[in-house]
């Protein structure tokens, strides 16, 4: 039971992360939208450069850091869930199952897709030029 519990700790925690860094990257287009934005790019209050980071404190850069708490916040609370902490486990769990191809192994299948393809384009290719023709005798007469 305890692996279990520490296999639904690490999905958790790597889906956790993995939806966290598209939050902040969000937020920070958010914030460089926002800049662009007249009124919203305007220092607060006089205040200078905030002095570990460098960065002037303004309308946008509150907004932008409400909505990286506020979804982060939001994240947290979607996967903790039961329900959803399941399914992440049972989703671990079947792709530890997956037997995955080598790399000769993917290299070949892509090679008969390609050549399938190829060969699929070819064809109906053919089949249009052919088609097109024959459409052309019979409505041209001749």
């Amino acid at each position: 039971m305890a692996y279990k519990k520490d296999q639904g700790r690490m999905a958790r925690m790597t889906v956790f992360w993995s939806i966290a860094v598209l939050v902040l990257y969000g937020c920070t287009s958010l914030h460089a939208t926002l800049q662009g934005m007249g009124n919203l790019a305007d220092p607060l209050g006089g205040m200078g450069r905030i002095p570990l980071i460098g960065v002037v404190p303004n309308l946008a850069l509150v907004i932008s850091i409400l909505a990286g708490l506020l979804g982060l916040w939001l994240l947290y609370r979607w996967e903790q869930k039961p329900k959803n902490a399941d399914l992440l486990i049972e989703t671990e769990a079947e792709l530890r199952k997956v037997t995955w191809p080598t790399i000769d192994e993917a290299v070949d299948s892509s090679l008969v897709v390609a050549g399938t393809v190829l060969f699929l384009m070819t064809f109906i290719a053919g089949a249009d030029w052919f088609l097109g023709r024959l459409a052309q005798r019979i409505l041209m007469g001749g």
